[in-house]
């Protein structure tokens, strides 16, 4: 069985925790799947539920580097050269991160507001960057954009390998096949 969950903001990738609207619990009714893969709790978007422990393997293994791919707010303006970094890979502290596709893209028109809203400065910009990784590091991606000059402020999982969000509401499930 594989279920896809929009995890909103502020939840954990889990099921056990003092309060229960702010973990998997609160959302997923299905009993004995587990998270295949994780999301910070500051992060939002797909996240994959399975019951099939080899499935799990090949979705989180880096071995078998599944593409994942992020919209990701930044603040400040992205340039060329941010892009061009993030294709090559990042010089991170436990070492450099694979070559990312990156691409500058509109603000999107269809994504849910957060809920707390992102802070909002008037003299700071913000854009928005498609991030494709093969690999998952902790905090990869905001790491990535930091070490680039443009920190994150908002982070959604579009796409694990095959599987995508696909118009699915914050807190929403969907079976997959």
């Amino acid at each position: 069985m594989l279920i896809a969950l929009n995890k909103p903001y502020g939840v954990l990738s889990q099921f056990s925790g003092a309060d229960p609207r702010q973990t998997l619990a609160g959302y997923v009714m299905q009993k004995d799947v587990y998270p295949a893969g994780r999301l910070d709790r500051d992060s939002e978007g797909l996240l994959l539920l399975t019951d099939d422990g080899a499935l799990a393997h090949r979705l989180t293994d880096p071995r078998h580097k599944q593409p994942k791919t992020y919209l990701v707010q930044v603040e400040g303006e992205i340039d060329e050269a941010a892009l061009a970094a993030l294709r090559r890979g990042v010089p991170l502290n436990d070492g450099p991160t694979l070559p990312a596709q990156a691409v500058r893209v509109p603000a999107p028109d269809w994504l849910w507001p957060r809920d707390p809203p992102v802070r909002h400065r008037l003299r700071i910009p913000t854009d928005w960057l498609e991030l494709t990784l093969r690999e998952g590091r902790n905090r990869q991606v905001r790491r990535m954009t930091a070490a680039v000059g443009l920190p994150t402020l908002r982070l959604v999982r579009l796409r694990i390998g095959p599987y995508a969000l696909d118009g699915l509401a914050p807190g929403q499930t969907r079976r997959l096949a």
